[in-house]
């Protein structure tokens, strides 16, 4: 170590969130030519409790309620405070594989819960070793298929993926590590967020989404044209789209209004004298849709098969990294052993050695389980395997990019689209019925939990980046995680089975209920939405072509429009703090406090969205529903996200350069 190199900085260097100019090195907090304790019986016990806690949580909540909280926030935050209360020197690195090892619990459950329920709900039998090994294969898919791609993503597009949910839980790390006014900002923020998301998720204080419809004429607009403008007030939302920053949410906004101002119009307008209702499961005519019905019915398929373009765009993008990683696996395994020791412990992955025969063990491990577990036939059981490695492989990028640029993961979109494709498969291979469902299903499950753990990981890994963690050891323990919290996931799911059920039963499963909901006609020989899958692909290389990010329009297209409004919002507010002044370091100073009040929102959003939840679980019913739902409620909701984003401004300008 050089004189001048110290264990650690005063915070995140000036360039942590800008891109690299010619030459410029980005220099993490934890200095890459130190050891720092990480893997430590400390810190490993501590993630396993919160994989396995977090796991249980996460899995009651996300089947009782229909949501499944993002974990790594409120595990840094407990890291933090347990690391803090045990005045754990260096804790930092600790801190880091607890929430890498713990966040597992988020990912798995998410791939877990949208699948595998629909088991239970088709009436259909399976075990819990076959509910096991899908989301243990898939949680491992995800990490061995994202691993070669760490580099890419976290060094080499350093400064243009602004990974808003990662840079929450980085601030929370180094406020917890370094205290005084940093610490300060992000936890009065996390408080008025906090508290700003707790009032309206539990008691209804006001409408959590304000539309177009509360004046007159957005109602007679909504009920004739079906146009309508829709925005979620959350504070959490609104801390993403500062971090997202303006380039991003103005295009992912662009893909929303085209889904909700042209095409729910243009189907609304052609569908209007139909009197057959059209597409598999749909009950009601076009004209007695709403906005928001079309869109989920219909022009939400064009946004599927927009993103399953960007996964084959990405993947002809990525061919470059793609072909190193062959090189370099191909030279370790044939050409002798590299070195570990000529690189510096930041920029050490697992070597390509173990992913190569990790990968080729996973496959042949999934497709004994495929051949023993849910099919007879070696034919049925390769078929299911090559599904489940190219969907895997194919949307990993997906998953990832979809992470860095939003901080959501559009796994139920991909998985849908696997569902699709597995169940017109296996049909035409003349699997169907009971075993065809069982099957598709059980393949979807691996699928969606290997999107799912790529897409969290990512964000661990560009955790570690920032901090200066050595990725190697991050990698290595996640595979801990994953078994944790598929044992634990599945158990969950088996048990709530039992006491509530599923079918009928007190826990409404919503996700798992829609995937079974599209795979009994898609068995039974139904037609699939090919023309909208196909021109939402269309879409995506139109894009592609005059050079728009494809992923970022297309997940606007898929996702509901009052997700992203919000985000346009905080990151026109981004832009605003951060352009005032001559003073580049004023404005630079402006922007990163703000930076640190947006990462308070979402985590202040995503503690209090946990015991909201957990409270309504209970069977405590707090909220003011006819009020809440009102039109007055409606409007109370846009005064106080005005007043939100004026404090925003307000609290950003109020910094100073240092």
């Amino acid at each position: 170590m050089s004189s001048n190199e110290t264990p650690t900085t005063s915070g995140l260097p000036t360039n942590a969130y800008t891109e690299l100019k010619p030459g410029e090195e980005y220099k993490p907090i934890m200095s890459p030519h130190i050891d720092f304790p990480e893997v430590t019986p400390y810190s490993v016990i501590t993630g396993l409790i919160m994989a396995i806690v977090f796991s249980a949580a996460a899995a009651y909540l996300g089947l009782k309620v229909g949501q499944v909280f993002e974990a790594a926030i409120p595990i840094a935050i407990l890291a933090v405070g347990i690391t803090n209360m045990l005045s754990k020197k260096n804790g930092m690195g600790q801190n880091v594989i607890i929430q890498s090892i713990g966040s597992s619990s988020g990912a798995v459950v998410a791939g877990a819960i949208f699948t595998l329920p629909g088991i239970y709900i088709l009436g259909l039998q399976a075990t819990f070793f076959q509910m096991f090994f899908a989301s243990l294969f898939g949680g491992f898919l995800g990490i061995l298929f994202l691993v070669p791609f760490r580099k890419y993503f976290v060094s080499e597009m350093h400064g243009k993926l602004p990974f808003p949910e990662g840079t929450a839980t980085t601030e929370i790390l180094v406020a917890g590590e370094k205290g005084g006014q940093q610490a300060l900002v992000l936890v009065s923020a996390g408080l008025i967020g906090g508290i700003y998301d707790f009032l309206v998720a539990t008691f209804g204080s006001w409408a959590e989404i304000f539309t177009s419809r509360v004046v007159g004429f957005g109602e007679m607009i909504a009920d004739k044209y079906k146009m309508v403008f829709r925005l979620n007030t959350s504070a959490a939302v609104v801390g993403l789209g500062y971090v997202i920053g303006l380039k991003y949410s103005t295009i992912i906004v662009a893909g929303s209004f085209l889904s909700y101002f042209v095409f729910v119009p243009l189907i609304s307008y052609f569908g209007n004298d139909l009197t057959v209702t059209i597409g598999s499961g749909v009950k009601l005519l076009v004209k007695d849709m709403s906005a928001e019905l079309i869109f989920r019915n219909y022009v939400r398929h064009i946004g599927i098969g927009a993103i399953a373009m960007a996964g084959f765009i990405g993947i002809v993008r990525s061919s470059k990294v793609i072909r190193s990683a062959f090189s370099l696996a191909i030279k370790e395994i044939f050409g002798g052993k590299v070195i570990e020791s000529a690189t510096i412990r930041t920029q050490r992955d697992l070597p390509m050695k173990i992913i190569v025969v990790g990968t080729i063990v996973t496959a042949v491990a999934i497709f004994i389980f495929f051949l023993f577990g849910v099919v007879s036939s070696p034919i049925h059981a390769l078929i299911g395997l090559l599904i489940v490695m190219i969907m895997s492989f194919l949307f990993t990028t997906v998953a990832a990019n979809a992470i860095a640029i939003t901080g959501n993961n559009p796994v139920s979109g991909m998985t849908l689209m696997t569902l699709v494709l597995s169940s017109i498969i296996l049909v035409s291979v003349g699997l169907s019925g009971p075993t065809g469902m069982v099957s598709a299903l059980i393949i979807g499950g691996v699928v969606c939990t290997a999107l799912s753990v790529a897409g969290s990981f990512v964000t661990d890994l560009k955790i570690g980046y920032w901090l200066g963690s050595s990725p190697h050891k991050q990698e290595r323990w996640k595979f801990v995680g994953v078994i944790v919290s598929a044992a634990t996931v599945v158990w969950i799911i088996a048990l709530l089975d039992k006491i509530y059920g599923f079918a009928g039963g007190g826990l409404p499963a919503p996700q798992a209920n829609a995937m079974a909901a599209i795979i009994q006609p898609l068995m039974s020989n139904q037609p699939a939405p090919w023309i909208l899958y196909i021109a939402g692909a269309c879409i995506a290389l139109i894009l592609a072509m005059i050079k728009v990010p494809v992923l970022a329009f297309a997940l606007g297209m898929y996702l509901p429009q009052e997700i992203n409004t919000p985000l346009l919002v905080g990151g026109l507010i981004s832009h605003f703090v951060s352009t005032r002044s001559k003073d580049e370091s004023l404005n630079n100073a402006r922007r990163e406090r703000g930076t640190l009040i947006a990462s308070g929102f979402i985590a202040g959003g995503a503690l209090m969205g946990v015991v909201s939840v957990i409270i309504r679980s209970t069977g405590a019913n707090w909220l003011m529903k006819e009020w809440s739902e009102s039109s007055s409620a409606e409007v109370l909701a846009f005064v106080m996200f005005c007043l939100l984003c004026l404090y925003t401004i307000w609290d950003s300008m109020r910094a100073k350069k240092e």
